[in-house]
């Protein structure tokens, strides 16, 4: 067993001596496509989402110098037909990029990479012929000489692009030489599994590597199960570790692909079950720290659109134009095609819109926006940060003037004809909500779903508020249905004042008329 050269199982094995959800069933994906036209994957996920657990899995696998049938017999993985067919039959190259760059030093990697296999495979096999010219026909060799072809694992394929810009021209003809498609790749080649946090770069229009299938967070496929955790695997988590599962999905939850309705962070959900607290695990990542980098950029619409996003609105993206790096941006869409590949936002691929996807990211953007300084990203959070004040302090008129003043700026006349288009001004003009309050839509409450909620968090002394919208009508009349059908009954563990909030926009408005009306009621909690 080497480095780099068939590493053994010993990763995978303090990976199943801890807490395990079972994600071998992705091994079946990766046996399908062996010695076949798509052998050759390659799947991009955020930080802390199980990369490397994964890798470390699939050498334990495939590995023929270790029998790790006593690590995968009792998983999904046995079930499937193929498992002893592919059960430690290969030779593996494995290569950790981030750890290379570390041993390698920044600008050797290609030659490092190239002299370490050769070593190990001599070991490995002291018969074998090295061409110091071309690391292909070495392999090449290897293969002729044992009869056996080889499973490729890079891990954090992406790192060198992201940290050592200054060669990547040299590290992707590297990838070139070893897998675009030609007779070379296929003499040497069963399989080859590459993942990290970006889709693979593009060069001019085309994809540097063109040979790879590409399962990314926008369009993960098949691969959609083995993103983060399912519900079902955080449900049968919570329940055998008795941790509350509302507040777990409340927390961590938020990504949904195609066939796979929630996904969960999962290193948030096992560090959350281990510390028996729930806390913003997102911000002990590298990937943290780069945020107010990325909301800072300087493009048109984009702190609108931060706000937007703080507020719980959904918003449309083109991913399409992205470069597949942290550099190159063109323009707001590129930024949030960024967040989306960083786990910061998640993709709603049947609506192409992107919004955050849980209460641990939301507060990392809440926390990250009032650092941002940009005049009109520091006006945005003091005129959101004076609407809840005069909400709490029952200024109806300052509250409807400044809805008004968002709906002026931020909405075309065009598209403001309903109540949701109320309901999407009203969450922008309340953005920054997440200091002291927790937001809930259409909060089944006493005979029917009150429009908003915003709860004040266990540390606040802020009254909850209770928002009923109206188009056309009376804000009279948003109140009135308030009380009838008992909405305050969905905060009435809250302890608290309430504030009862009617808000209506008046669309005939007779000219110099205020269009936005707004009452305010508070509920004296006995």
């Amino acid at each position: 067993m080497g480095n780099y050269l068939n590493p053994g199982n010993s990763g995978f094995t303090r990976i199943r001596n801890d807490v395990y959800v079972d994600k071998s069933g992705l091994i079946g994906l990766i046996n399908q496509t062996i010695d076949t036209p798509r052998c050759l994957t390659c799947i991009s996920r955020p930080r802390r989402f199980g990369k490397s657990f994964a890798a470390k899995m699939l050498c334990a696998y495939y590995d023929k110098t270790c029998d790790s049938s006593h690590l995968f017999d009792d998983l999904i993985i046995a079930e499937d037909k193929q498992y002893l067919e592919y059960l430690n039959k290969y030779d593996v190259i494995y290569l950790d990029m981030t750890n290379i760059i570390g041993e390698a030093g920044k600008k050797e990697i290609i030659s490092y990479i190239k002299r370490k296999v050769s070593e190990e495979l001599v070991n490995a096999y002291p018969g074998l012929k090295v061409d110091k010219e071309s690391i292909s026909t070495t392999l090449i060799n290897a293969v002729e000489l044992t009869g056996n072809k080889f499973i490729a694992i890079i891990d954090e394929w992406d790192a060198p692009i992201r940290e050592i810009p200054d060669i990547q021209k040299e590290y992707l003809e590297f990838l070139r030489t070893l897998f675009k498609s030609s007779g070379t790749t296929d003499k040497i080649f069963a399989a080859a599994y590459m993942t990290g946090i970006l889709p693979i770069k593009k060069d001019g229009s085309q994809s540097a590597i063109s040979d790879f299938e590409e399962f990314s967070m926008i369009k993960p496929r098949k691969f959609g199960p083995y993103v983060g955790f399912t519900e079902a695997e955080v449900r049968d988590l919570c329940r055998d570790y008795s941790v509350d599962f509302t507040k777990m999905k409340q927390w961590y939850d938020g990504y949904a692909f195609r066939g796979v309705d929630s996904v969960y962070n999962p290193n948030s959900v096992m560090k959350a079950i281990r510390n028996d607290d729930f806390d913003s695990y997102w911000t002990e990542t590298s990937a943290a720290v780069s945020l107010m980098g990325y909301i800072s950029l300087d493009f048109d619409g984009l702190s609108k659109t931060v706000a937007e996003l703080i507020g719980g609105i959904s918003i449309k993206v083109d991913t399409k134009g992205f470069a597949n790096d942290l550099v190159t941006f063109r323009n707001r869409d590129d930024v949030l095609t960024l967040l989306i590949h960083l786990g910061y936002l998640a993709y709603d691929e049947e609506t192409q819109t992107v919004h955050i996807p849980n209460e641990e990211l939301r507060r990392e953007f809440a926390r990250t926006i009032r650092e941002v300084k940009r005049d009109e990203t520091i006006r945005r959070v003091r005129e959101s940060d004076r609407l809840i004040y005069d909400t709490v302090h029952g200024n109806a008129e300052a509250v409807a003037a400044q809805i008004e003043k968002i709906h002026a700026e931020e909405t075309a006349a065009l598209f403001y004809n309903d109540e949701q288009a109320l309901r999407s001004v009203i969450k922008l003009a309340y953005f920054s909500y997440k200091d002291h309050y927790l937001k809930f839509e259409e909060l089944p409450a006493g005979d029917g779903y009150a429009d908003i909620v915003y709860l004040p968090k266990k540390d606040s002394m802020l009254p909850a508020l209770v928002i009923e919208m109206k188009w056309n009508k009376s804000v009279e009349g948003a109140i009135a249905q308030i009380k009838e059908k008992h909405y305050p009954d969905a905060v009435k563990g809250h302890g608290g004042d309430v504030l009862l909030v009617g808000i209506n926009y008046d669309k005939d408005a007779p000219a110099g008329k205020r269009k936005h009306e707004c009452v305010i009621e508070r509920m004296v909690r006995a």
